[in-house]
């Protein structure tokens, strides 16, 4: 099978992209493919994750409009790493970075994540409090949406498993 665009050497790169059942393939040799640089191949363009981040990341929203932040961009003291940098790689350059560039990235982390409180996973076997304060956080969430939607036998139960586990911690 020959290159769709230079019609000379063999394709060797294939893509496929389907959108609304719409089928479009493209098979290129290694030359052509390269020159097209493989970001968008003449498919529609790609959305560069990073590049909408750093927008995000200098940008505040009000209401439907969007104003640039006149904020000057800060800069870690220990390795140097700018906001700029850290909005375009979305990587922290550092350990200090966070501490330091961390609250401007934190509306950011809220607008993508839903929350900028890491609430990951506990290791079971070595988790052992925190295991526990996080099964109390969900049950107390839990005891609200039972109380909000009056459903009280279940409260009750959720209340007193809570106890048992405030127990455990003491």
């Amino acid at each position: 099978m020959l290159c769709d665009r230079c019609q000379k050497r063999p394709a060797e790169v294939h893509f496929t992209q389907i959108i609304n059942n719409s089928k479009k393939q493209m098979n290129l040799c290694s030359t052509c493919a390269s020159e097209l640089q493989a970001g968008s191949l003449g498919f529609a363009p790609q959305l560069n994750l990073h590049d909408f981040l750093a927008g995000l990341i200098n940008h505040h929203f009000t209401g439907s409009s969007i104003q640039t932040n006149a904020l000057p961009q800060m800069r870690c003291e220990k390795c140097g790493s700018t906001e700029a940098q850290v909005a375009k790689t979305g990587l922290f350059g550092c350990s200090e970075c966070y501490s330091q560039i961390g609250e401007r990235v934190r509306p950011l982390l809220k607008r993508i994540h839903g929350s900028s409180i890491h609430t990951g996973k506990v290791p079971k076997r070595t988790g052992g409090t925190a295991l526990i304060a996080k099964e109390i956080r969900i049950l107390k969430n839990q005891l609200q949406n039972a109380i909000k939607y009056e459903e009280f036998e279940e409260a009750a139960s959720i209340r007193d498993r809570i106890k048992e586990l405030e127990q455990k911690l003491q």
